[in-house]
């Protein structure tokens, strides 16, 4: 009797694949497990178990796997199901979906090695000139990888040379997998068993009384270990005793000292001490009694909360009702530069069950996380972590927390799936017959649209925490002010006016630029010219740090030109501006005060934006100039100001959301003043100060833009009345796209009519030498999802068997905005 498994591949593949497994395997392999199985002609993949069963493939004949690499499931059932849905809804490939789930160090690699065969005879005469370079090469080193001999033959194709030297017997093939993930060993040593004696020990120091620093090492470990019965690590003695590492060595290899080794988790945080005792005052606890009794009917629940209310303390209070039962608990944020703050609050309350998880970490750290999760242990009770947190394989979920769900970041655009976590975790949740609480001051439309909808339950807390009156928002029209000559630089005379009043009160000022470097544009004022990047149709950016110019869509950088690259002339300038640029402005206007920036430049590394938020709360930054990272929930205590120095860049964004964006940006950023005693002080400087978004931002009125924006989303068929789809067409060749787009708009036109937008060139129409060009598809409420995407599926199908189009990637992206 033969037995199959059906396995889910990391490559973007439609099917699974059927392997042929031996009874014993058959019993002995569970659905999650992990199996190295080859695919093409020699490669070696990772899969993952979908199914076992008896039937045969029909179309090709069923290879057998090269081995089990678990003993048991990495993946849970609900994680396979939870695939499943996400590659059915977002429309792509369940292996697509397996790559974003499990950390690299999962996903072991394979190389194919050659060796000699071992034969004795071989006549050099049977071997071509090929075949001679690779055995010559063998006969110096014991094996070769396929990369290396493309580098020795200097060609691509050296598959059919490996193949006849297997076939004349000459050498054969091995693949070796890689496991990646190593655990983390800490070096420890203690005294050799011999010298418990107190006699021998005396005469080890007798024995040592020649070489001080030998002895004053062991003197060390006795009084380390007198102090603390812990392990002594290598690197702990040597500190105490002052020795080197070579003098320890000295002592493992005399014999005198033991060395040995133990596992430990790379990801750790200084926890101090747990404080248990949270009191909410009494608007906080009406909210926490409203969550709950709306958990009891098993609804989700939105808190729409004013900035500064006091929402995590709530979201505190629901995580200990659900420890105390013994679940689990995700809490989701939207941007890594918050989880550093939610820690500690989270873990002076819950101490070691709080765990991390984000792309910032290692592939290692996330290993670790991962497995914690997956055996349920107390550490991993609640997994604080960014959108790919989702994919973690959850034993026994009680709640998802989704924190500033109105944030963009929850949905990811590449590489696919492009998913949406806030979404995707109601779908999670309703597996794991876990409760959902999201979280805003600003809801998106469609959070809040179905919270008065009957779908989710709406709890509204408009006090701020401590009675603190929301911040005084005021507008500054900025061309009213260039026109007075009352501009210094990008500062208007109020802006500066109230930043030298706050910093010289002894409080801190945030300003807000949603654009990094130092100016978009450079622009010769002979010509016209601007540098363009040669991959991509956008100016170079100019970044003053480096003196350099970048693009920011492929990393394209030159110089800073000193003249005019068209024209030569020497009369050139920056147009527009950045954070770079306003942190240069305010250092030559503020010498005294100490100016912190925090973008994307500034927080590149691990611990980046950990730096700048705990040395903005420590005070040892007085204004700290920044993007988006800003507003997204942060809670610094003596923060009075904040300065948005240009609201119309958000409001003039060509995207049909850019007016509810540039609201809740702004109003989240308004939320970072004042969160104590004193009222905080917004100054919005803009062009446009009777725009109807700027006025609800200074009235702080969330109801009425909504309604004014979902009165345009229901005339112009937009959601949350319509759900979008999007694709878009991307290649190398210019005429292949547009015809490609062309061709696919019509299919698609034929049966879903005036429904279909475009096709039509993006703002930026080229990135990386690649053009593309997209198309908008809009569902009306009545019509059947389902349906809808078989039939795209089968319009696809169709335009993927021309072959002209082989080059013409198509991107799908549901929900893209």
């Amino acid at each position: 009797m033969s037995f199959y498994i059906n396995v889910i591949l990391p490559l973007p593949l439609e099917n699974q694949f059927t392997y042929a497994v031996e009874p014993e395997e058959a019993e002995f392999l569970r659905p999650g497990m992990r199996v190295a199985v080859p695919f093409g002609k020699t490669k070696i993949y990772t899969g993952i178990v979908a199914k076992i069963h008896q039937d045969s493939p029909q179309v090709y004949e069923a290879k057998p796997i090269e081995q089990i690499l678990d003993e048991l499931p990495v993946v849970t059932m609900f994680q396979l199901e939870f695939w499943q849905w996400i590659s059915k809804y977002y429309m792509c490939a369940t292996g697509e979906v397996l790559k974003a789930a499990l950390p690299g160090a999962f996903l072991l690699e394979s190389e194919t090695l050659i060796q000699l065969s071992g034969e004795k005879d071989i006549s050099e005469e049977i071997l071509t000139d090929q075949e001679y370079l690779i055995y010559e090469a063998l006969q110096r080193q014991s094996s070769l990888k396929i990369h290396e001999v493309i580098q020795l033959l200097d060609k691509k194709t050296v598959l059919p040379v490996i193949n006849s030297m297997v076939a004349k017997n000459i050498v054969v093939i091995n693949q070796e997998i890689f496991e990646q993930y190593k655990p983390k060993l800490i070096r420890y040593v203690r005294l050799n068993k011999k010298f418990d004696a107190e006699k021998e020990m005396h005469s080890l120091l007798d024995e040592l009384s020649r070489a001080p620093k030998q002895r004053d090492v062991i003197l060390s470990l006795f009084q380390i270990q007198a102090q603390n019965k812990k392990p002594i690590q290598i690197k702990e003695l040597s500190s105490a005793s002052g020795a080197s590492a070579a003098i320890i060595k000295s002592l493992i290899a005399k014999n005198v000292l033991e060395e040995y080794h133990l596992k430990t988790d790379r990801v750790k945080f200084e926890i101090g001490e747990t404080d248990q005792s949270l009191i909410l005052n009494e608007w906080q606890q009406a909210a926490f009694e409203e969550v709950n009794s709306g958990f009891a009917n098993k609804e989700i629940c939105l808190l729409h909360g004013v900035t500064s209310s006091g929402k995590t303390e709530i979201y505190i209070k629901l995580i200990e009702q659900v420890i105390a039962q013994g679940k689990q608990v995700l809490y989701l944020l939207p941007e890594i530069a918050l989880t550093s703050q939610l820690v500690e609050r989270l873990q002076s309350f819950f101490g070691e069950q709080v765990l991390v998880y984000h792309s910032k970490y290692s592939v290692n750290e996330r290993m670790e996380v991962y497995k914690h999760v997956l055996s349920g242990d107390t550490k991993a009770k609640i997994i604080l972590g960014a959108r790919s947190s989702i994919f973690l394989p959850f034993q026994d979920l009680g709640l998802i927390v989704v924190d500033e769900e109105h944030e963009t970041t929850f949905k990811q655009f590449d590489p696919a799936p492009r998913y949406n976590a806030r979404d995707a975790s109601i779908v999670l949740a309703n597996m794991h017959k876990a409760n959902v609480v999201m979280g805003s001051a600003t809801p998106s439309l469609e959070s809040y649209f179905n919270a008065t909808h009957n779908k989710y339950k709406l709890i509204s807390l408009n006090r701020r925490f401590g009675n603190v009156q929301l911040p005084d928002i005021e507008i500054v029209d900025i061309k009213e002010k260039y026109k007075k000559k009352r501009m210094t630089g990008h500062f208007s005379d109020r802006l500066l006016e109230e930043i030298k009043i706050t910093l010289e009160e002894g409080e801190q000022v945030i300003l807000f630029q949603n654009r990094r470097g130092y100016s978009p544009i450079l622009e010769c004022l002979t010509c016209g010219h601007s540098p363009q990047c040669p991959n991509c149709d956008v100016s170079l950016t100019y970044h003053n740090n480096s003196n350099q110019l970048r693009c920011h869509y492929c990393g394209y950088h030159i110089a800073m030109q000193k003249k005019c690259m068209a024209c030569d002339s020497l009369e050139i300038t920056t147009k527009g501006f950045g954070t770079e640029q306003i942190e240069t402005e305010l250092k030559a206007l503020l010498p005294e005060a100490r100016i912190g920036r925090m973008d994307l430049d500034t927080t590149r590394g691990k611990h980046g934006h950990q730096k700048i938020i705990s040395a903005f709360e420590q005070e040892s930054i007085d204004v700290l100039v920044g993007t988006q990272m800003l507003s997204k929930g942060l809670d610094f205590r003596k923060v009075r100001l904040v300065g948005i120095m240009n609201a119309d860049n958000l409001l003039n964004f060509p995207d049909f959301r850019a007016h509810e964006r540039s609201f809740q940006l702004m109003l989240q950023v308004a939320g970072r003043a004042g969160r104590t005693k004193a009222r905080g002080k917004v100054l919005v400087q803009t062009y446009n100060p009777h725009h109807q978004i700027v006025k609800q931002v200074s009235e702080n009125n969330y109801f009425e833009m909504y309604k004014e924006q979902l009165e345009e989303r229901y005339q112009y068929k937009y959601p949350p009345y319509y759900k979008l789809i999007k694709f878009t067409l991307k290649s190398r060749d210019y005429s292949k796209t547009n015809e490609a787009a062309d061709w696919l708009a019509q299919g698609l036109s034929t049966i879903f009519k005036q429904h279909v937008l475009g096709p039509e060139f993006p703002p930026v129409a080229r990135i990386r030498n690649e053009y593309y060009k997209n198309i908008l598809l809009k569902i009306p409420p009545n019509q059947s999802l389902g349906k809808t995407k078989q039939y795209i599926n089968k319009v696809l199908g169709s335009f993927r068997s021309v072959g002209v189009w082989r080059s013409v990637r198509v991107i799908i992206n549901v929900d893209p905005y």
